[in-house]
């Protein structure tokens, strides 16, 4: 059996990890994954959706520390507390990193230019890592420019560095086909041209911002003075949180992520902090179309796309209604717009992690899960939609991640 570790440090403080780090013994645990697995993804050596958890084929991560748990389209990226990085899963562009392009159903370690790791972000089918150096190092399709490396290169199954980021990078954020990075510095870039078609058609006949068609990393105005420390991005938005608590988002509004009747917001925008009941946030994540953001006092408020059971929370018709009797109807269409709402379920969780339209999270050293269902992805066995979060019962949590369409966790093993 596995014995992994789990660093706490990049993790919110989490009472249920830090007292199973302080018991005499180190106890013994697996990594678990569950979810669409058409390429390998789930690391259990084969290709079959998988509904429940399963144990993951772990031979390569023997006695090593797990840091981060990720994953993008088809594909999943491991990073150890030492800076190593183990892939599996589809690899058609390149996107693990192995100097080649074929799928691999197994965890394989990814050289990383002898540098060590200290984050990763995954989009569709590229790799963004974060060196502890602050550099970012770039796999996998360039069509949209997503690796910010410039014109020339279609795709690379080689780690490229990204030469564009001069300072040091502190966070980074890789969206369907664009992507995001802060420096130390509090500047925040984008690049990659997924949200251009987007912004051309709401902008018309104004021009479209540079950083919405850079292929090379691009500062984003009106950023400058925020102290941003932290971003995150969607199908086509963008996420900065600040070190005063404050949300900006910018990009697509097609399904009321970013609180606001404009379809398209081309320069970061302020989330009113009295949508958040005048709270500070403290950590945000996102999926493809929704938003999942905690407070200081660790509630959780939800906003976005809803069909898939994404937000947590059912649709309430007198919720629609109040939103449509105070105007908040998106132009050129009937989408409403999604306000922050909270998930009382959430309060106080310790891990969150978004796939494209599902979700983990950590409640009192509990496993919860909710959204699409489609592929197993919330791990209750079926392949219906979780409209609310629900118990993942038989699992003692102590790490989650998503990809797009499936789920991991490093877990403690029960005794027999």
């Amino acid at each position: 059996m596995l014995h992994l570790r789990v660093n706490t440090a990049t993790m919110v403080d989490s009472p249920v990890t830090r007292c199973s780090m302080e018991t005499s013994s180190r106890p013994e645990l697996c990594l678990q994954s569950w979810g669409a697995n058409t390429y390998g993804q789930l690391g259990q050596g084969h290709a079959e959706d998988q509904s429940v958890p399963r144990l993951c084929d772990t031979a390569a991560l023997r006695n090593r520390a797990v840091r981060i748990l990720s994953g993008g389209g088809g594909h999943s990226v491991i990073v150890t507390e030492s800076g190593e990085v183990f892939v599996c899963g589809q690899n058609h562009r390149g996107q693990l990193g192995l100097g080649h392009n074929a799928d691999v159903s197994t965890l394989h370690p990814c050289p990383c230019l002898n540098q060590k790791i200290t984050n990763v972000a995954c989009g569709w089918d590229f790799t963004l890592l974060l060196t502890d150096c602050g550099k970012v190092l770039a796999c996998g399709s360039n069509a949209f420019g997503q690796l910010g490396v410039g014109l020339t290169v279609t795709h690379s199954a080689d780690l490229l560095v990204i030469e564009g980021l001069k300072d040091l990078v502190v966070s980074v954020a890789a969206g369907l086909r664009h992507s995001l990075a802060v420096t130390d510095s509090g500047c925040v870039y984008q690049w990659g041209t997924g949200l251009f078609s987007q912004a051309k058609r709401a902008l018309s006949p104004h021009p479209v911002p540079s950083h919405f068609s850079s292929k090379v990393p691009s500062l984003v105005p009106g950023l400058d003075q925020k102290a941003s420390h932290l971003v995150t991005a969607g199908t086509a938005h963008c996420v900065c949180l600040t070190g005063d608590g404050d949300l900006f988002l910018w990009g697509s509004n097609k399904h009321g992520q970013l609180t606001t009747t404009e379809p398209f917001l081309s320069s970061p925008t302020l989330l009113k902090r009295s949508l958040l009941d005048g709270e500070k946030v403290i950590n945000v994540w996102s999926g493809w179309t929704h938003i999942v953001a905690q407070t200081e006092s660790g509630r959780v408020f939800t906003w976005g796309r809803r069909d898939y059971g994404q937000l947590g929370r059912q649709t309430l018709t007198s919720e629609n209604r109040e939103q449509k009797s105070a105007g908040l109807l998106a132009r050129g269409g009937n989408q409403e717009v999604r306000l922050p709402a909270e998930v009382k379920a959430l309060s106080g969780t310790t891990q969150i992690s978004c796939g494209s339209e599902h979700n983990l999270a950590i409640v009192e050293g509990c496993l919860f899960s909710w959204g699409w269902n489609e592929h197993g992805m919330c791990g209750d066995g079926s392949e219906t939609n979780v409209f609310q979060p629900q118990l993942i019962s038989g699992l003692k949590p102590l790490l989650i991640g998503c990809g797009a369409g499936h789920s991991m966790a490093v877990c403690t093993v029960k005794p027999s």
